[in-house]
């Protein structure tokens, strides 16, 4: 029985499966360990943190596909500076030597062509891919909490366009410079 199979016929709460997962990858808990050291607001690691470890137990892959980038967001309205996300790069590498992406999402809109985003949460509402808006961190009592604009739900391996997000260029774009389909042959284009 496939990985699919067996999300038909149990009836798991989406988040806690990811969470159970997370759990499971020691590489990914040391990253969340060591992205809460920072203590940034409304922090997550984001996008493929995530995104590819779904689609990596959704193919039935024993070993986690490589991160091509670690990407630890926040929200900071009062520190727009660049160089800051860049400082904490740095003090992440000498936590865990990783290739660190931190972006404050208070900016984010600048680059996007978008209103100012009100939270970490909002900011992610406009990522392209709605798989890529799942992000996961460690919250009180070291839980780990898995958080989102979308319902968080599991139905295969799926790749959904933002209807915040419509531009089809950009989505198609994505899924083919960054190989998606390759890696995860069953992957499913929504658009």
């Amino acid at each position: 029985m496939n990985m699919i199979q067996m999300l038909n016929q149990q009836k798991f709460n989406d988040s806690e499966l990811i969470i159970s997962w997370i759990k499971k990858d020691p590489y990914r808990m040391e990253l969340l360990r060591a992205a809460r050291e920072l203590d940034l607001s409304q922090w997550c690691l984001a996008a493929g943190f995530v995104r590819n470890l779904v689609w990596d137990k959704l193919h039935g892959y024993t070993q986690p596909t490589a991160l091509s980038d670690i990407d630890l967001i926040y929200f900071d309205p009062y520190n727009l500076c660049e160089e800051h996300e860049k400082a904490l790069e740095a003090r992440l590498n000498t936590l865990v030597s990783a290739p660190w992406s931190v972006k404050n999402q208070a900016r984010m809109h600048l680059r996007n062509g978008d209103q100012p985003y009100s939270s970490t949460l909002d900011a992610m509402a406009y990522w392209v891919e709605v798989e890529t808006a799942i992000g996961a961190r460690i919250c009180n009592l070291h839980q780990v909490e898995v958080v989102s604009p979308f319902d968080v739900i599991i139905d295969g391996p799926r790749a959904t366009i933002n209807p915040k997000r419509p531009k089809l260029n950009d989505f198609l774009s994505r899924i083919e410079n960054k190989n998606w389909t390759k890696i995860w042959p069953d992957l499913t284009i929504t658009r």
